[in-house]
């Protein structure tokens, strides 16, 4: 069990969303950076959709009363246990008695706390997500607070073994990391203005040549007035050639409205299920965790790519998890 003596900025349970149930005006949710979700969950030997502790800018502080594997990825937020720093990307043996807490963000604005066994939180419409909004999922359909509890579940075999690893070479000290990592090409470098790659949306014709141009050579600023469901850009004000009407259609993760004060919105994992704006462009899924780790004050550039390419980035990118996969096994042999 582990219990939070400080809530932290926003803490929530979430997994990979709550899929099937938009048709009737539930929204899918989830985690919003999923590449640090899925590599800390298997960095302990879960399943990807496993739950983990999302955590916002200012992190909790979180008291440990057993033993547990952890692994926290994402953005920098600079843990440390007892006092320690501790280092992102790896699997961490925490002793019982010890207290993990976080610093200064340094980098990025969200990490991942994923616990060998899981998130003991009951699934609510095959998910274990939170939505905050509707009081939804996750641990009592709110943000962690202070005092609460979580239980985890039983761990696997190789979650059990990279416990005994670590163990071996802890002696009394209050926690044990391994000396290998995720390779630094899997996980995106969140220090500089990001290039996020882009697609042009269904009413990108609908603008005016002005800017279409603009859009794709001018950078953004992440607003204040920005959260879980969707990121409000200022900049260059863009709109269409001329007004049009347009029905509500089906919105993703990543889609880009622009609104009638023509600063756009990148909607992101609370997004409702449609939206009536027109769609300038639709963010690569594989730029997703990168565009999911700015906050307010961050610059953003948007360069267009094909579908194609599109598709290409994200296979490759799935190669490369399929690879840490097999290497997380290799080093337990």
């Amino acid at each position: 069990m582990i219990s939070l003596t400080k809530p932290g900025l926003l803490t929530s349970v979430q997994d990979l969303g709550r899929y099937g149930f938009q048709k009737y005006g539930v929204i899918t949710s989830g985690v919003m950076d999923q590449l640090a979700h899925r590599t800390s969950n298997l960095l302990v030997g879960n399943e990807e959709n496993e739950a983990t502790i999302e955590l916002t800018l200012l992190g909790p502080v979180i008291d440990f009363e057993e033993d547990k594997l952890i692994s926290i990825c994402g953005g920098n937020l600079s843990p440390s246990i007892n006092g320690e720093p501790v280092r992102l990307w790896r699997p961490i043996l925490v002793k019982e008695g010890s207290q993990l807490r976080f610093g200064q963000c340094i980098s990025g604005c969200r990490a991942y706390l994923a616990i060998a066994g899981g998130i003991g939180v009951p699934n609510v419409m095959d998910s274990k997500s939170t939505y905050l909004r509707a009081g939804l999922g996750g641990f009592k359909g709110r943000a962690l607070n202070v005092g609460d509890k979580l239980e985890t579940k039983h761990i696997n075999d190789v979650s059990a073994r990279m416990i005994d690893e670590l163990s071996k070479c802890s002696g009394d000290e209050n926690f044990a990391e391994t000396d290998w990592s995720v390779a630094s090409d899997l996980f995106p470098s969140y220090e500089k203005i990001p290039s996020i790659r882009v697609m042009k949306g269904r009413q990108y014709h609908l603008f005016s040549k002005e800017s279409q141009d603009t859009f794709f050579s001018q950078p953004f600023e992440i607003t204040p007035q920005s959260d879980r469901m969707g990121y409000r850009l200022k900049g260059p004000s863009l709109s269409l050639e001329e007004a049009s009407e347009m029905l509500s259609e089906a919105v993703n993760f990543g889609t880009i409205q622009v609104p009638s004060d023509g600063n756009p919105i990148v909607l992101l994992a609370d997004r409702q299920t449609t939206g009536g704006y027109p769609k300038i462009g639709q963010i690569a899924t594989v730029d997703l965790p990168l565009m999911a780790q700015l906050k307010p004050g961050d610059l953003v550039r948007f360069v267009e790519v094909s579908h194609e390419e599109a598709q290409h980035l994200y296979l490759e990118r799935e190669m490369k998890i399929q690879q840490l996969k097999q290497g997380i096994l290799l080093k337990l042999r």
